[in-house]
Order: structure tokens, then sequence, then C-alpha cells
């Protein structure tokens, strides 16, 4: 069972301006647990320490008994696989060999034939098959989004880590991923760390949360005890009001200083050249 034990963590890039404070956060079991706070506030930070991009300025990581300094970097490949929120790759090379990269730390010799069946296979699930040939660089950010997740997908970790995977989707796209996020943590026994800007995606699908503010953990736990319109306010400085739906948070923004219908009747869209009020409508018949 994939394990993440986090000790005392501190991390800054210089000695006036720490990051990352006083973290210390056992994770263990297939699950899918999200990260949410603010910009700024070291979520980015964290999972880069964790998967030793970052080295730590004080404190421990810990990965199923080992710290991460301790794996060669083949071998933490294996363990730890990381989904970062853009990726500098301009190059033009095929979809197919973008996510073959993803095969490096399984690589053999005559290896192939089994990388591509797996490249295949993880194409398959982000419905992407159709882009195989496809020049990586020439992808629409949605498009470029599905690949990478793909690549992250094809390396077989046992903790994937994802810095905001459903950026540049689309709501359908969003859906489809979490879903399958969730359900490899089901079935594939896979832990699944992901920052999230979108608090009702993360409370929708996630195990746990980890709210994160200035740089520590501000509460973890389940999602209907960590998204609470009392923690929104404190964390985010936003009015909200949470409800629950089958037993799961659902967060409503609350803004007192914005009248939304300020102004309604100047408002005019425009349709062929010509500006009206928008479709005639009668009753409760909604907006088209």
């Amino acid at each position: 069972m994939p394990d993440i034990t986090i000790n005392d963590l501190e991390f800054s890039y210089s000695k006036d301006a720490l990051i990352l404070k006083d973290i210390t956060i056992d994770i263990s079991n297939p699950q899918l647990i999200s990260i949410i706070g603010p910009n700024g506030v070291g979520k980015s930070t964290l999972i880069h320490c964790i998967n030793r991009i970052l080295s730590p300025t004080k404190g421990t990581v810990i990965v199923d008994g080992q710290a991460v300094e301790e794996y060669n970097i083949k071998d933490l490949a294996k363990k730890i696989g990381y989904v970062p929120y853009t990726s500098t790759d301009t190059f033009p090379m095929s979809v197919v060999d973008t996510i073959l990269m993803g095969r490096n730390p399984h690589r053999k010799w005559k290896s192939l034939h089994q990388d591509l069946l797996v490249a295949k296979k993880v194409m398959e699930m982000m419905d992407i098959t159709h882009l195989a040939m496809r020049p990586f660089n020439e992808l629409s950010a949605g498009q470029h989004q599905r690949v990478m997740l793909a690549r992250g997908l094809a390396q077989e970790p046992e903790i994937l880590l994802l810095d905001e995977p459903t950026a540049n989707l689309d709501i359908r796209h969003q859906m489809d991923v979490i879903r399958l996020l969730k359900q490899l943590a089901v079935r594939n026994g896979l832990m699944v760390i992901m920052i999230s800007h979108d608090l009702n995606i993360a409370a929708k699908y996630s195990d746990n949360i980890i709210m994160m503010s200035k740089g520590q953990i501000y509460a973890v736990g389940k999602p209907i005890d960590v998204i609470t319109a009392e923690n929104v306010k404190k964390v985010y400085d936003v009015d909200s009001e949470v409800i629950v739906s089958d037993g799961r948070p659902f967060m409503i923004v609350k803004d007192f200083d914005f009248d939304p219908n300020e102004g309604g009747e100047m408002g005019a869209v425009e349709n062929n050249g010509v500006f009206d009020d928008g479709p005639e409508t009668s009753g409760d018949s909604p907006i088209q």
C-alpha cells in the first residue's frame, strides 16, 4: 500500500521567506486527495518536495518507509508519477512518443512492445487515440493536458501527483478525468494527490482534502468536514453558503458588495449585427 509520511517540513528560497512551515502529515492507502487553498500558499511547492523536485530546507519526506533522497531517480519514478500544470515541451514529437516518455523508468531490452501496449491503453483511457500521430506542439490546451495525464499514467506509479489536472478542460472532460482518477484509486490501488482550485469538484470526488493557508496545513479530513463556510471565509476571505447534497458539500459564493442585476435593462446581446434583449421567454422558461 502506498504511504507518504511528512515530518516537520519547511521550505524556503531565502531565510526571510518561508514558503512551507511545520508541515506534518501521514497519507496512506489508495485514495483521491485534493490539496486546496488560495494562490501562493505553497501547494505546488509541497508536491515538489514530495517528488524531490525541490529539497526541503528542514524535515523529511518518507515514501513507503524510505526517505525520498535515498531513492535513485529511476526507482523514485516507479514510485511517484508527476503531471505538472504546464509543460515546456515544444518540440514536434508525436503524441504517442510523448506518452512513451513516461515508460522510461520501466524500459528494458526489447520492452518496446509492452510499452506500446501501455501507451495504447492510456490513450484509450484519455480518449486521445485519434491524436496518436499528431505533433504534440500542435495540440489545443485541452488536448495537451490530456496527453500529459496519459504520460503520467503510462509511468504506472504507485503515487500520482497532479498540479491542476483539469485546467484547460471543459466541464465534460473535467468530470471524465476526475472520475478516471477516482476509479484508478479504487480499482488499481493508486494514491492520487491533486492540486485543485475548484472546490466543488474537489468536494464531490475526493476521499480526503488538505486545505492550506499561508504555507501551512489549515485543515485536513473528509470534504464535508473541511469545506465549510467558516473555513472558506478564514482561508479565502470569501463569504459562502455550503449546502450538503448526497453527503458532499457544495459551495455557493456570496458577494454582498455586488449586484449582478444592476443595470439589467441596459444589457444587450448582439445577434447578426442587431442588438436586442435576447429571445422572448414566457413563464419560467430558462434562458437557452
